[in-house]
């Protein structure tokens, strides 16, 4: 039975991700910083499948919440064989002369160092075992740049850097690392990135069918899925609507 440690789990990707492998009956750790929500994903998962559950409610931009929250885990769950890196978010939309400091703090925090910090606590475990999968999932923003995601598609071009480096690093330890670009995604992330503003979040998905969560997950699942000898180090998805930055709205 595998074990998979999912950061972000709470909503969005991490939500659907966790749902949808939660089918296969393995071992899911769940991170998130909502206690209700993570409860409320880990509570359907219990009900609706044989697989069974960790949840940990931390912070990733906090080295030592993550380094109690990695001691904490119990002998039945801590022989991880995946890694999703999934927390992560965008705040705001502020040209780089009017940016927020703390909102710039906010990204490269979660994005970065908290990829990084849980990355460093569990990659040793695999590279003991010589087997292990890491799955970092960034952004087409990893490539684009566009109006006012400075510092947003900063921290994914780094995302994309560090999953090319883990990839050469844990490689003669027979790690894969796959790195997971999401083009326009209808989920709270863009509610997140205008501070709880419902309505203009809304308009970001005017005119055009978005991926949804379950699209990403499904994804996921499937480059979970090849055999030992097969590694995806990098898979783009978009919508239909989508080519890179440029979106169809007709």
């Amino acid at each position: 039975m595998k074990t998979i440690f999912i950061t972000g789990a709470s909503g969005g990707f991490g939500k659907a991700i966790a749902k949808t492998l939660a089918k296969q009956n393995v071992k899911l750790i769940l991170t998130g910083r909502n206690k209700v929500h993570l409860d409320e994903v880990c509570r359907f998962i219990t009900e609706n499948s044989s697989s069974s559950v960790l949840p940990l409610v931390f912070d990733v931009q906090d080295l030592n919440a993550c380094k109690k929250a990695i001691k904490s885990i119990p002998d039945t769950f801590n022989d991880i064989d995946v890694l999703i890196n999934n927390a992560g978010l965008a705040v705001d939309l502020k040209t780089i002369n009017k940016g927020n400091y703390e909102d710039w703090e906010r990204m490269i925090n979660t994005n970065i160092k908290g990829l990084l910090y849980m990355t460093r606590l569990i990659s040793p475990f695999m590279v003991k075992k010589k087997s292990g999968h890491i799955v970092n999932i960034g952004s087409i923003s990893s490539r684009e740049v566009y109006v006012g995601g400075n510092v947003y598609c900063a921290t994914k071009h780094a995302v994309l850097a560090l999953s090319q480096g883990m990839r050469m690093d844990l490689l003669p330890h027979r790690i894969k690392v796959t790195h997971v670009s999401p083009g326009a995604a209808e989920t709270n992330f863009s509610v997140v990135r205008f501070h709880g503003d419902k309505t203009r979040a809304a308009k970001v998905y005017e005119g055009f069918t978005p991926l949804l969560a379950e699209d990403v997950a499904n994804v996921v699942e499937y480059v979970l899925s090849l055999p030992e000898h097969v590694c995806i180090n990098e898979i783009n998805i978009t919508c239909t609507a989508q080519f890179n930055g440029l979106i169809n709205r007709s």
